[in-house]
Protein backbone atom coordinates (compact mmCIF):
# COMPACT_ATOMS: atom_id res chain seq x y z
CA UNK A 1 0.00 0.00 0.00
CA UNK A 2 1.22 3.88 -1.02
CA UNK A 3 0.69 6.05 2.23
CA UNK A 4 -0.45 8.93 0.59
CA UNK A 5 -2.65 11.17 2.76
CA UNK A 6 -2.98 11.85 6.86
CA UNK A 7 -5.99 9.67 6.81
CA UNK A 8 -3.51 6.51 5.02
CA UNK A 9 -1.01 7.05 8.03
CA UNK A 10 -3.63 6.98 10.77
CA UNK A 11 -4.79 4.05 9.29
CA UNK A 12 -1.66 2.15 9.69
CA UNK A 13 -0.90 3.41 12.75
CA UNK A 14 -4.19 1.87 13.85
CA UNK A 15 -3.74 -1.03 12.22
CA UNK A 16 -0.36 -1.62 13.21
CA UNK A 17 -0.61 -1.01 17.28
CA UNK A 18 1.96 1.70 17.09
CA UNK A 19 2.24 3.89 20.15
CA UNK A 20 4.84 5.87 19.52
CA UNK A 21 5.75 8.27 15.95
CA UNK A 22 9.70 9.42 15.62
CA UNK A 23 9.93 12.08 13.08
CA UNK A 24 13.43 12.19 11.75
CA UNK A 25 15.82 14.33 9.91
CA UNK A 26 19.28 15.19 9.85
CA UNK A 27 21.75 18.05 10.30
CA UNK A 28 24.02 19.43 8.08
CA UNK A 29 26.55 17.22 8.73
CA UNK A 30 24.08 14.00 8.06
CA UNK A 31 23.74 13.14 12.30
CA UNK A 32 20.46 11.65 11.96
CA UNK A 33 17.74 13.38 14.77
CA UNK A 34 14.00 12.60 15.47
CA UNK A 35 11.65 13.77 18.22
CA UNK A 36 8.76 10.89 18.99
CA UNK A 37 5.26 11.37 19.91
CA UNK A 38 2.49 9.53 21.00
CA UNK A 39 0.38 8.17 18.47
CA UNK A 40 -2.77 10.02 19.90
CA UNK A 41 -0.79 13.19 18.92
CA UNK A 42 0.20 12.03 15.49
CA UNK A 43 -3.59 14.10 13.88
CA UNK A 44 -2.16 17.49 15.22
CA UNK A 45 1.62 16.68 14.58
CA UNK A 46 0.70 15.79 11.16
CA UNK A 47 -1.93 18.65 10.47
CA UNK A 48 0.38 21.10 12.06
CA UNK A 49 4.22 19.88 11.88
CA UNK A 50 6.64 19.15 14.60
CA UNK A 51 8.14 22.62 16.38
CA UNK A 52 11.73 21.97 17.25
CA UNK A 53 14.81 24.30 18.87
CA UNK A 54 17.02 24.79 15.93
CA UNK A 55 19.52 26.39 17.46
CA UNK A 56 20.14 23.34 19.19
CA UNK A 57 21.42 21.28 15.96
CA UNK A 58 24.35 22.41 14.80
CA UNK A 59 24.71 24.57 11.60
CA UNK A 60 21.21 25.12 12.04
CA UNK A 61 19.86 28.33 12.99
CA UNK A 62 21.32 31.02 15.99
CA UNK A 63 19.02 31.15 19.18
CA UNK A 64 17.44 34.23 18.36
CA UNK A 65 15.68 32.92 15.25
CA UNK A 66 15.92 29.53 16.45
CA UNK A 67 12.44 28.07 15.75
CA UNK A 68 11.91 25.48 13.15
CA UNK A 69 9.05 22.72 11.54
CA UNK A 70 9.30 19.23 10.59
CA UNK A 71 7.45 18.02 8.08
CA UNK A 72 6.61 14.37 7.60
CA UNK A 73 7.09 12.89 4.20
CA UNK A 74 3.80 10.23 4.78
CA UNK A 75 5.82 7.79 1.58
CA UNK A 76 8.67 7.60 4.25
CA UNK A 77 6.69 5.75 7.00
CA UNK A 78 8.18 2.43 8.29
CA UNK A 79 7.83 0.38 11.23
CA UNK A 80 11.15 0.05 13.65
CA UNK A 81 11.46 -4.09 13.94
CA UNK A 82 13.74 -3.78 16.64
CA UNK A 83 11.49 -1.76 18.98
CA UNK A 84 8.76 -3.61 21.07
CA UNK A 85 6.47 -5.24 19.24
CA UNK A 86 3.59 -4.46 21.91
CA UNK A 87 3.49 -0.34 21.58
CA UNK A 88 5.14 -0.21 18.31
CA UNK A 89 7.44 2.48 17.53
CA UNK A 90 7.28 4.45 14.07
CA UNK A 91 9.40 6.30 11.83
CA UNK A 92 9.05 9.56 9.16
CA UNK A 93 11.93 11.23 7.51
CA UNK A 94 10.97 14.85 7.65
CA UNK A 95 11.59 17.99 5.89
CA UNK A 96 12.77 20.70 7.44
CA UNK A 97 10.64 24.41 6.86
CA UNK A 98 10.43 27.87 8.98
CA UNK A 99 7.60 28.79 11.06
CA UNK A 100 5.86 30.56 8.40
CA UNK A 101 6.10 27.83 5.81
CA UNK A 102 9.12 29.49 3.78
CA UNK A 103 11.92 26.89 2.67
CA UNK A 104 14.66 26.49 5.66
CA UNK A 105 18.48 26.86 3.49
CA UNK A 106 19.39 23.69 5.68
CA UNK A 107 16.59 21.61 4.75
CA UNK A 108 19.01 18.89 2.68
CA UNK A 109 16.39 16.62 1.61
CA UNK A 110 14.61 19.61 -0.02
CA UNK A 111 18.01 20.30 -1.77
CA UNK A 112 18.40 17.16 -3.24
CA UNK A 113 14.83 17.18 -4.40
CA UNK A 114 15.42 20.29 -6.02
CA UNK A 115 18.35 19.06 -8.10
CA UNK A 116 16.69 15.92 -8.92
CA UNK A 117 13.50 17.93 -10.52
CA UNK A 118 16.14 19.61 -12.74
CA UNK A 119 17.06 16.51 -14.22
CA UNK A 120 13.09 15.55 -14.99
CA UNK A 121 12.86 18.80 -16.50
CA UNK A 122 15.50 17.96 -19.09
CA UNK A 123 13.72 14.43 -19.80
CA UNK A 124 16.55 12.66 -17.90
CA UNK A 125 15.74 9.93 -15.16
CA UNK A 126 18.77 9.03 -12.57
CA UNK A 127 19.03 6.18 -10.56
CA UNK A 128 21.18 6.36 -7.50
CA UNK A 129 23.12 3.48 -5.66
CA UNK A 130 25.08 3.17 -2.83
CA UNK A 131 27.95 0.75 -1.41
CA UNK A 132 28.05 1.49 2.22
CA UNK A 133 31.62 -0.56 3.93
CA UNK A 134 31.43 -0.44 7.82
CA UNK A 135 33.47 -2.07 10.42
CA UNK A 136 32.29 -4.37 13.71
CA UNK A 137 33.97 -4.16 16.99
CA UNK A 138 34.25 -5.78 20.04
CA UNK A 139 32.67 -3.99 23.18
CA UNK A 140 34.55 -4.29 26.82
CA UNK A 141 33.19 -5.40 29.66
CA UNK A 142 31.14 -2.38 30.35
CA UNK A 143 29.95 -2.36 26.71
CA UNK A 144 31.99 0.68 25.32
CA UNK A 145 33.05 0.05 22.10
CA UNK A 146 37.09 -1.23 21.56
CA UNK A 147 39.29 -1.39 18.52
CA UNK A 148 39.49 -4.94 18.38
CA UNK A 149 37.68 -5.67 15.45
CA UNK A 150 35.50 -9.07 15.46
CA UNK A 151 37.34 -11.04 13.33
CA UNK A 152 40.36 -11.24 11.11
CA UNK A 153 38.62 -12.08 7.76
CA UNK A 154 39.38 -10.50 4.43
CA UNK A 155 37.82 -9.58 1.29
CA UNK A 156 34.65 -12.40 0.44
CA UNK A 157 36.03 -14.59 3.64
CA UNK A 158 33.26 -16.87 5.00
CA UNK A 159 33.07 -18.53 8.66
CA UNK A 160 34.97 -18.99 10.98
CA UNK A 161 37.43 -15.70 9.44
CA UNK A 162 34.53 -14.43 9.07
CA UNK A 163 32.72 -13.47 12.32
CA UNK A 164 30.03 -11.20 10.96
CA UNK A 165 27.94 -13.51 8.47
CA UNK A 166 24.59 -13.54 11.34
CA UNK A 167 24.77 -10.32 11.65
CA UNK A 168 24.80 -9.33 7.71
CA UNK A 169 21.48 -11.86 7.65
CA UNK A 170 20.03 -9.80 10.16
CA UNK A 171 20.53 -6.91 8.55
CA UNK A 172 19.32 -7.61 5.06
CA UNK A 173 16.62 -9.19 6.86
CA UNK A 174 15.83 -6.13 9.03
CA UNK A 175 16.30 -3.98 5.69
CA UNK A 176 13.48 -6.28 3.69
CA UNK A 177 11.38 -5.75 6.50
CA UNK A 178 11.33 -2.04 6.14
CA UNK A 179 11.08 -1.80 2.59
CA UNK A 180 14.52 -1.44 1.52
CA UNK A 181 15.72 -3.83 -1.07
CA UNK A 182 19.49 -5.63 -0.16
CA UNK A 183 21.50 -6.88 -3.56
CA UNK A 184 24.53 -7.67 -2.07
CA UNK A 185 26.15 -8.91 1.76
CA UNK A 186 29.77 -9.75 2.32
CA UNK A 187 33.00 -9.46 4.26
CA UNK A 188 35.34 -6.53 3.25
CA UNK A 189 38.61 -6.15 2.71
CA UNK A 190 39.64 -5.15 6.85
CA UNK A 191 39.69 -7.32 9.60
CA UNK A 192 36.15 -6.89 10.91
CA UNK A 193 34.92 -4.49 7.86
CA UNK A 194 31.94 -5.15 5.88
CA UNK A 195 29.51 -4.14 3.04
CA UNK A 196 26.24 -4.39 2.17
CA UNK A 197 24.56 -3.11 -1.39
CA UNK A 198 21.01 -1.78 -1.71
CA UNK A 199 19.31 -1.96 -5.27
CA UNK A 200 19.42 1.62 -7.15
CA UNK A 201 15.96 3.83 -6.59
CA UNK A 202 16.21 7.76 -7.31
CA UNK A 203 18.42 9.98 -5.65
CA UNK A 204 15.84 10.93 -3.00
CA UNK A 205 14.73 7.49 -1.98
CA UNK A 206 19.02 6.36 -2.22
CA UNK A 207 19.75 9.32 0.10
CA UNK A 208 16.69 8.61 2.62
CA UNK A 209 17.95 4.55 2.36
CA UNK A 210 21.60 5.46 3.57
CA UNK A 211 20.53 7.22 6.50
CA UNK A 212 17.66 3.95 7.45
CA UNK A 213 20.92 1.39 6.66
CA UNK A 214 22.96 3.11 8.91
CA UNK A 215 20.18 3.12 11.95
CA UNK A 216 19.50 -0.47 11.38
CA UNK A 217 23.18 -1.55 11.26
CA UNK A 218 23.81 0.34 14.90
CA UNK A 219 20.80 -0.93 16.19
CA UNK A 220 21.02 -4.70 14.95
CA UNK A 221 24.82 -4.47 15.80
CA UNK A 222 23.89 -2.99 19.25
CA UNK A 223 21.37 -5.69 20.21
CA UNK A 224 24.21 -8.65 19.65
CA UNK A 225 26.76 -6.56 21.98
CA UNK A 226 28.77 -5.09 18.70
CA UNK A 227 29.67 -1.62 18.39
CA UNK A 228 29.15 -0.51 14.14
CA UNK A 229 31.69 2.28 13.22
CA UNK A 230 30.94 4.16 9.78
CA UNK A 231 34.58 6.41 10.63
CA UNK A 232 36.37 6.27 7.52
CA UNK A 233 39.19 5.15 8.08
CA UNK A 234 38.76 3.43 12.06
CA UNK A 235 42.46 1.33 11.65
CA UNK A 236 45.56 2.54 10.26
CA UNK A 237 46.49 -0.98 9.33
CA UNK A 238 43.30 -1.75 7.62
CA UNK A 239 41.23 -0.66 4.44
CA UNK A 240 39.21 2.41 5.20
CA UNK A 241 35.21 2.43 4.67
CA UNK A 242 34.12 4.15 2.00
CA UNK A 243 30.10 4.91 0.67
CA UNK A 244 30.95 4.71 -3.25
CA UNK A 245 27.85 6.12 -5.36
CA UNK A 246 26.58 4.84 -8.64
CA UNK A 247 24.56 6.76 -10.59
CA UNK A 248 22.90 6.32 -13.88
CA UNK A 249 21.22 8.37 -16.49
CA UNK A 250 18.18 7.48 -18.82
CA UNK A 251 16.33 9.37 -21.50
CA UNK A 252 13.51 7.90 -23.40
CA UNK A 253 14.37 4.80 -21.94
CA UNK A 254 17.70 4.20 -22.81
CA UNK A 255 20.58 4.43 -20.31
CA UNK A 256 23.38 6.56 -21.53
CA UNK A 257 26.02 5.15 -19.73
CA UNK A 258 25.47 1.90 -21.39
CA UNK A 259 28.60 1.01 -24.41
CA UNK A 260 30.53 3.50 -25.26
CA UNK A 261 30.80 6.85 -24.02
CA UNK A 262 31.77 9.82 -26.11
CA UNK A 263 33.65 12.89 -24.67
CA UNK A 264 30.68 15.02 -25.92
CA UNK A 265 27.65 13.04 -25.43
CA UNK A 266 25.29 13.67 -21.92
CA UNK A 267 26.88 10.69 -19.87
CA UNK A 268 30.61 12.26 -21.04
CA UNK A 269 29.52 15.47 -20.17
CA UNK A 270 27.84 14.38 -16.79
CA UNK A 271 31.33 12.70 -16.05
CA UNK A 272 32.97 15.73 -17.18
CA UNK A 273 30.72 18.13 -14.61
CA UNK A 274 31.69 15.62 -11.48
CA UNK A 275 35.75 15.43 -12.20
CA UNK A 276 35.89 19.07 -12.81
CA UNK A 277 34.03 20.16 -9.38
CA UNK A 278 35.19 17.14 -7.38
CA UNK A 279 38.02 19.20 -5.07
CA UNK A 280 35.02 21.39 -4.54
CA UNK A 281 33.09 18.81 -3.15
CA UNK A 282 35.11 17.16 -1.40
CA UNK A 283 34.10 19.02 1.84
CA UNK A 284 30.85 17.68 1.57
CA UNK A 285 31.64 13.78 0.27
CA UNK A 286 34.27 13.13 3.15
CA UNK A 287 33.39 15.52 6.27
CA UNK A 288 36.02 14.53 8.68
CA UNK A 289 39.36 14.73 9.70
CA UNK A 290 39.56 11.44 9.48
CA UNK A 291 38.33 11.01 5.83
CA UNK A 292 41.72 12.13 4.65
CA UNK A 293 43.52 9.13 5.86
CA UNK A 294 42.20 6.54 3.41
CA UNK A 295 42.96 8.43 0.05
CA UNK A 296 45.26 6.99 -1.62
CA UNK A 297 45.53 3.20 -0.46
CA UNK A 298 43.37 0.24 -0.81
CA UNK A 299 41.30 1.10 -3.13
CA UNK A 300 40.53 4.71 -2.19
CA UNK A 301 41.26 6.90 -5.04
CA UNK A 302 43.66 9.99 -4.76
CA UNK A 303 43.58 11.76 -7.85
CA UNK A 304 40.60 13.29 -9.93
CA UNK A 305 40.86 10.85 -13.10
CA UNK A 306 38.65 8.16 -14.41
CA UNK A 307 38.94 4.78 -16.27
CA UNK A 308 36.58 1.75 -16.97
CA UNK A 309 36.66 -0.80 -14.40
CA UNK A 310 39.94 0.36 -13.05
CA UNK A 311 39.53 0.62 -8.96
CA UNK A 312 42.43 3.35 -8.73
CA UNK A 313 40.48 5.80 -10.10
CA UNK A 314 38.31 8.63 -8.61
CA UNK A 315 35.42 7.77 -11.41
CA UNK A 316 34.80 4.00 -12.99
CA UNK A 317 32.93 2.70 -15.57
CA UNK A 318 32.30 -1.14 -14.29
CA UNK A 319 32.07 -3.32 -17.12
CA UNK A 320 28.80 -4.99 -16.91
CA UNK A 321 25.68 -4.84 -19.03
CA UNK A 322 22.00 -3.22 -19.67
CA UNK A 323 20.47 -1.55 -16.23
CA UNK A 324 23.63 -2.11 -14.82
CA UNK A 325 25.38 0.62 -16.55
CA UNK A 326 26.42 3.17 -14.79
CA UNK A 327 29.66 5.87 -13.48
CA UNK A 328 30.90 4.72 -10.10
CA UNK A 329 32.03 7.57 -7.52
CA UNK A 330 34.24 5.95 -5.18
CA UNK A 331 36.02 9.04 -3.27
CA UNK A 332 32.50 9.62 -0.70
CA UNK A 333 33.04 8.16 3.05
CA UNK A 334 29.80 6.56 4.77
CA UNK A 335 30.49 9.82 6.93
CA UNK A 336 29.06 12.54 4.94
CA UNK A 337 25.80 13.98 4.78
CA UNK A 338 24.09 11.35 2.23
CA UNK A 339 21.22 14.26 0.84
CA UNK A 340 23.95 17.12 0.26
CA UNK A 341 26.27 14.40 -1.19
CA UNK A 342 24.11 13.11 -3.84
CA UNK A 343 22.41 16.68 -4.13
CA UNK A 344 25.79 18.06 -5.00
CA UNK A 345 27.32 15.04 -7.46
CA UNK A 346 23.94 15.51 -9.50
CA UNK A 347 24.39 19.60 -9.25
CA UNK A 348 28.04 18.83 -11.00
CA UNK A 349 27.19 16.52 -13.29
CA UNK A 350 24.09 18.77 -14.53
CA UNK A 351 26.44 21.54 -15.05
CA UNK A 352 28.60 19.47 -16.97
CA UNK A 353 25.79 18.42 -18.90
CA UNK A 354 24.16 22.69 -19.42
CA UNK A 355 28.09 23.81 -20.12
CA UNK A 356 28.67 20.72 -22.68
CA UNK A 357 31.96 19.83 -20.77
CA UNK A 358 34.21 17.45 -22.79
CA UNK A 359 35.00 14.11 -20.87
CA UNK A 360 38.86 14.00 -20.41
CA UNK A 361 40.63 10.99 -21.87
CA UNK A 362 40.84 8.26 -19.35
CA UNK A 363 44.08 7.09 -17.31
CA UNK A 364 44.12 3.16 -17.98
CA UNK A 365 47.20 2.85 -15.47
CA UNK A 366 47.53 1.99 -11.93
CA UNK A 367 47.60 4.89 -9.53
CA UNK A 368 48.21 3.10 -6.28
CA UNK A 369 51.72 2.79 -7.75
CA UNK A 370 53.15 6.02 -7.48
CA UNK A 371 55.67 5.48 -10.51
CA UNK A 372 52.37 5.29 -12.69
CA UNK A 373 51.32 8.36 -11.56
CA UNK A 374 54.38 10.56 -11.66
CA UNK A 375 54.67 12.74 -14.83
CA UNK A 376 50.94 12.26 -15.53
CA UNK A 377 50.26 16.08 -14.23
CA UNK A 378 47.06 14.46 -12.79
CA UNK A 379 45.00 16.94 -10.20
CA UNK A 380 45.12 15.60 -6.68
CA UNK A 381 41.95 15.62 -4.14
CA UNK A 382 42.70 17.45 -1.01
CA UNK A 383 45.13 15.82 1.23
CA UNK A 384 43.37 17.65 4.56
CA UNK A 385 39.74 18.78 5.47
CA UNK A 386 41.26 22.36 6.01
CA UNK A 387 42.19 22.00 2.47
CA UNK A 388 38.50 20.76 1.22
CA UNK A 389 37.20 23.71 3.21
CA UNK A 390 39.88 26.20 0.95
CA UNK A 391 38.84 25.01 -1.82
CA UNK A 392 34.68 25.00 -1.62
CA UNK A 393 35.12 28.27 0.15
CA UNK A 394 37.09 29.32 -3.55
CA UNK A 395 34.20 27.95 -5.53
CA UNK A 396 31.96 29.71 -7.58
CA UNK A 397 30.36 26.72 -8.81
CA UNK A 398 29.28 25.99 -4.99
CA UNK A 399 28.19 30.04 -4.47
CA UNK A 400 25.62 29.78 -7.35
CA UNK A 401 24.12 25.77 -6.14
CA UNK A 402 24.08 26.27 -2.33
CA UNK A 403 21.97 28.15 -0.19
CA UNK A 404 24.41 31.04 1.58
CA UNK A 405 22.99 30.10 5.16
CA UNK A 406 23.37 26.67 4.82
CA UNK A 407 27.70 27.01 3.39
CA UNK A 408 28.39 29.22 5.62
CA UNK A 409 27.47 27.00 8.59
CA UNK A 410 28.41 24.25 6.79
CA UNK A 411 32.20 25.31 6.58
CA UNK A 412 32.14 27.28 9.70
CA UNK A 413 31.79 24.06 11.83
CA UNK A 414 33.93 22.04 9.95
CA UNK A 415 36.43 24.48 10.71
CA UNK A 416 35.62 24.59 14.27
CA UNK A 417 35.93 20.70 13.70
CA UNK A 418 39.70 20.93 12.65
CA UNK A 419 40.68 23.11 15.20
CA UNK A 420 39.39 21.66 17.62
CA UNK A 421 40.98 17.84 16.84
CA UNK A 422 44.65 19.79 16.65
CA UNK A 423 44.26 21.65 19.74
CA UNK A 424 43.03 18.45 21.59
CA UNK A 425 45.50 17.06 24.75
CA UNK A 426 45.23 13.91 23.02
CA UNK A 427 43.80 13.89 19.86
CA UNK A 428 43.27 10.11 19.28
CA UNK A 429 41.11 10.26 22.29
CA UNK A 430 39.59 13.23 21.43
CA UNK A 431 38.68 11.21 17.69
CA UNK A 432 37.50 8.33 20.18
CA UNK A 433 34.78 9.96 21.52
CA UNK A 434 33.48 12.28 19.54
CA UNK A 435 33.88 10.33 15.98
CA UNK A 436 34.48 6.83 16.50
CA UNK A 437 31.78 6.03 19.25
CA UNK A 438 29.36 8.26 17.16
CA UNK A 439 30.11 7.94 13.50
Amino acid sequence: MSYTTQQDILDFVEDNNVKFVRFAFCDIFGTQKNIAVLASDLPKALEDGVCFDGSSIAGFMKVEESDLVLRPDLSTVTILPWRPTEGRVMQFFCDVEKPDGAPFGGNCRGFLRQMSRKFRKLGLTCNVGAECEFYLFENDDHGRPTRVPIDFGGYFDVAPLDAGENLRRDICLTMEQMGMSPQHSHHESGNGQNEIDCHHAGPLKTADNVMMFKQIVRAVAMRSGIHASFLPKPLVDQAGSGLHINLSLYMDGRNLFEGDIAPDSIAGSFMAGVLAHSRELTVFTNPLPNSYLRFGSDEAPKYVSWSRQNRSQLVRIPQVKGDNCRMELRSPDPACNPYLAIGLILAAGLDGIEHRMILQEPVNKNLFRPAEAEGLGLEMLPASLEEAVQAAQESEFLRSVLPEELSHRYYEEELKRCAALKNAADPAEYERIHYFNAV
